[in-house]
């Protein structure tokens, strides 16, 4: 048994475990499991720490739309984890009348990271990722396409293979903390560039892919929700 003899100790010890906001022990759910996973009103918030070289990682939530994680994961390179909120769509895009998604995060100013939306389409053959903001040494898969405004905002356009899937990202011109996005209106641009067929949409994430994370920071969706 460890003895904790001050107030100070304790809130050391409370600052390692669930990182400096300490939001965490007061939270409806948390996990330091790697696969840590919460089911909440037809969203999974999972913990997701995939990559090599990992440090700790502790994801809490309150819902699918207020959630966060304290992260320490050292500052090398390779995506180290995607913590992230998700709804399962399974329709075909022409059958969707409206997908579109809201957030508001709070985000560290240091270490290396996107915020993004993740997003899958005919069983993980095709990869969507949609960058509100970024910091630090990261960048998308494969190369440049154009520019393009559409969803409600303005991108630049990647379009490469990560080895398993083809993977399209729009990387936001600047970087944002909130807003609303009209998912579909990309997805439709996307086939309309001749990229894919009448795809099948399956989950949409929606978190923080971090690379680097060193002496442990705090990443928090304020509010998040996804719209069909």
């Amino acid at each position: 048994m460890i003895r904790i003899r001050s107030a100070a100790v304790a809130v050391a010890l409370v600052g390692a475990l669930f990182g400096a906001t300490g939001v965490a022990e007061a939270a409806t759910w948390s996990s330091n499991d790697k696969w840590g996973t919460w089911s909440n009103s037809g969203y999974t918030v999972r913990n997701n720490v995939w990559g090599s070289g990992v440090g700790p990682q502790t994801i809490w939530a309150n819902s699918y739309s207020n959630w966060g994680v304290w992260a320490n994961h050292p500052n090398t390179g390779g995506i180290k984890s995607y913590p992230h909120s998700a709804k399962m769509v399974n329709q075909r895009l022409s059958s969707l009348g409206r997908l579109s998604s809201s957030f508001n995060v709070s985000r560290p100013g240091a270490g290396a990271y996107a915020t993004t939306y993740d997003i899958w389409a005919n069983n993980h053959t095709y990869e969507i990722m949609i960058w509100m903001n970024k910091q630090g040494a990261v960048g998308p898969i494969g190369s440049r396409q154009t520019t393009v405004s559409v969803g409600g905002h303005t991108w630049d356009v990647y379009r490469g293979s990560n080895g398993a899937n083809e993977v399209f990202s729009f990387i936001r011109t600047s970087n944002t903390n909130a807003g609303t996005v009209d998912l579909l209106a990309v997805l439709k641009w996307i086939g309309s560039r001749g990229w894919y067929g009448d795809v099948t949409v399956g989950d949409v994430q929606f978190g923080f892919e971090i690379t680097s994370a060193s002496g442990g920071m705090d990443f928090m969706s304020n509010n998040f929700s996804i719209t069909t």
